[in-house]
């Protein structure tokens, strides 16, 4: 493990540093809730596209793409880019103009203000179809931040345990190795809870721009370095095995690849066309126009943040697997022996894959008798072989950024959510501005809080990553079918909506309760209630969830809304998409945001096809 040189700790420190100034220059201005929550509804569509493709590279993001490269190969470029920009272009050209001017001129009853436009999801599901929906939904998506921010923390944590960053104040409080663990997770939190109190949503969006940039910097160094090393693309291919560049589509039939393909969409529309994570920053952007940028920008970025973010588990994979070794030689006729000792978790690994560890240290077994490889950590091994000291503080500030801007997005979007959907909407309907503002502050407060203790939760279980997909399920999966009917069909029904909501969450629970891929033990990993399938892996179990809730949710939403009764049309104005003015054109066809799509898409497939 190399150490910090004074270079590298003066990089994280100057990062630290720029996120402080970013709230604290904003803390001024954040004399009203709408300031806070909103960023005040100013922000320019590049700064609004930045943001999202910033809050999408979480710490999980970071290492998942990293380890789908070493254990899938370059099929899994497809799989991301396919599964998600198609996703973020529809949400661009479709969702945008109805969430951001949601209601606006629209005659709707008193539980749908009409002079409000909507300030999250619930919210415009609550004006779409009704209070009990609104509730409901804003309760789903209130626990699922905050688990998801804090399995964000518990996953970084382990990293800069495992890369050693903390050893030293470590050390210099006498901590043991679980005391290590919570400061690794508790400095991030405090510094992400600082600048969002600070700052808000506004504070949140400029750091998750810096941390885009940021991840380009740390990230490409470790791209370009690694393939000169192992002979450039040339040399990566000779060095991987070919079943790990193609895996995915070597294993898979033509039925098997579409149902990929189609999961993958299911899992990129429930991300960024109804996760308020990431649509927070486009919906504060200062007009439509920008609002409809925002993820076109985002997805322009996000071809080329896929190649650089995967082909380091592809170079980890492919570089030789340390071995403890003894080096012999004779200095003025003393014999000196060199010895570099290796864990044992390691030489087992593949290339820089080590195996899962247990508490011992000694590798983890699966069923088959091979060791379990720990994906994760491909990313984090590759940084550590090739930034030397210097470059290595830019590297792990990268790794660093992803938590803060994951975390400042799950943080703020709980906020408000929590004050404006279940506060404000059920508890104190005519609450002043100022006590709203309160609220949203106390409400950050909470959900770093309950994060951190999902966090500790996830240390003491060693490991709840698993749980993640089935959140996402459980929650965003039926959100999407129901989002999609509201949006686009004006037959559905507020009654059809809170039945798809939970007839969706229900049958995700369902199957993967009892579905339990091969090898695995019941509990988290599925089967909890009994063993009828055996998807070929975690990940087919947490696709088949996700792909289940979702039409289980669109099928009922849409049965319950035709035996019930509709609203008027002149309700629905500015709420469903056939009803809500488009965007005048303005300037020329090329420039505008469906001719940037349509070459966005093209980009998309052809990167695609080359790497399947």
């Amino acid at each position: 493990m190399p150490s910090l040189a004074p270079t590298d700790s003066l990089i994280l420190l100057i990062y630290c540093f720029f996120m402080l100034v970013a709230g604290f220059s904003l803390k001024p201005v954040m004399t009203s809730s709408q300031q806070f929550m909103q960023a005040g509804r100013a922000m320019p569509g590049w700064l609004c596209g930045l943001a999202m493709s910033g809050a999408s590279l979480g710490s999980q993001e970071v290492l998942g793409m990293g380890a789908a490269g070493a254990q899938f190969g370059l099929a899994s470029v497809a799989f991301f880019a396919l599964g998600s920009i198609p996703a973020m272009l529809f949400a661009g050209l479709y969702l945008m103009p109805v969430l951001y001017g949601s209601n606006s001129g629209s005659a709707a009853p008193a539980e749908k203000p009409a002079e409000v436009a909507a300030r999250s999801i619930p919210e415009y599901l609550g004006q779409r179809f009704d209070r009990k929906t609104r509730a409901l939904n804003a309760s789903m998506f209130s626990a699922m931040s905050a688990f998801s921010a804090g399995i964000a923390l518990y996953a970084m944590g382990r990293v800069f345990v495992a890369l050693h960053v903390f050893d030293q104040a470590a050390g210099m409080l006498n901590l043991p190795p679980s005391g290590t663990m919570l400061l690794a997770m508790a400095l991030p939190a405090v510094l992400v809870l600082a600048y969002a109190l600070l700052g808000g949503l506004g504070a949140a969006m400029y750091n998750q721009a810096l941390q885009f940039c940021l991840v380009i910097a740390g990230m490409l160094p470790i791209v370009l370095l690694g393939l000169k090393r192992i002979g450039g693309w040339n040399g990566l291919k000779a060095a991987v095995p070919s079943n790990a560049l193609h895996a995915g589509t070597h294993s898979l039939g033509a039925g098997a690849v579409v149902l990929a393909v189609g999961a993958g969409l299911v899992l990129g529309g429930s991300t960024w066309c109804s996760d308020f994570r990431l649509l927070q920053a486009a919906m504060a952007a200062k007009n439509v126009g920008a609002a409809r940028k925002a993820p076109i920008i985002a997805a322009a970025l996000r071809i080329f943040v896929i190649i650089v973010l995967i082909l380091p588990g592809l170079i980890a994979v492919g570089l030789p697997t340390p071995h403890t070794s003894i080096v012999i030689h004779n200095d003025n006729g003393v014999i000196y022996h060199e010895i570099t000792v290796v864990p044992p978790a390691v030489e087992v690994g593949s290339g820089l894959v080590p195996a899962k560890a247990d508490a011992d240290g000694k590798p983890v077994m699966g069923a088959d008798g091979h060791a379990v490889l720990d994906y994760a950590m491909a990313t984090p091994n590759t940084l550590l072989q090739f930034l030397p000291a210097g470059l290595l503080g830019l590297g792990l500030t990268a790794l660093l950024a992803c938590l803060m801007g994951g975390v400042a997005a799950s943080v703020t979007s709980f906020s408000t959510v929590l004050t404006c959907d279940i506060f404000q909407a059920f508890l104190a309907r005519n609450a002043a501005d100022k006590r709203l503002l309160a609220v949203a502050r106390w409400a950050v407060v909470g959900g770093m809080l309950l994060a951190f203790g999902a966090a500790c939760a996830a240390m003491r279980f060693n490991s709840l990553l698993d749980a993640v997909l089935l959140v996402f399920a459980v929650v965003n999966a039926p959100l999407f079918a129901v989002l999609m009917l509201g949006v686009f069909w004006k037959r559905a029904t507020g009654h059809g909506a809170f039945a798809g909501l939970i007839a969706g969450a229900a049958a995700a629970l369902l199957y993967h309760g009892l579905a339990l891929p091969g090898g695995e033990q019941p509990g988290i990993n599925g089967g909890w209630i009994g063993v009828l399938h055996h998807p070929e892996s975690d990940l087919a179990l947490g696709l088949g969830t996700a792909m289940l809730a979702f039409l289980v949710s669109l099928l009922v939403s849409a049965a319950v809304s035709l035996f019930t009764k509709a609203a008027q049309a002149e309700e629905l104005k500015g709420l469903v998409f056939s009803l809500t003015a488009r965007p005048p054109a303005i300037g020329s066809w090329w420039k505008r945001p469906e001719a940037l799509a349509a070459a966005i898409l093209l980009a998309t497939i052809a990167v695609s096809l080359i790497f399947i």
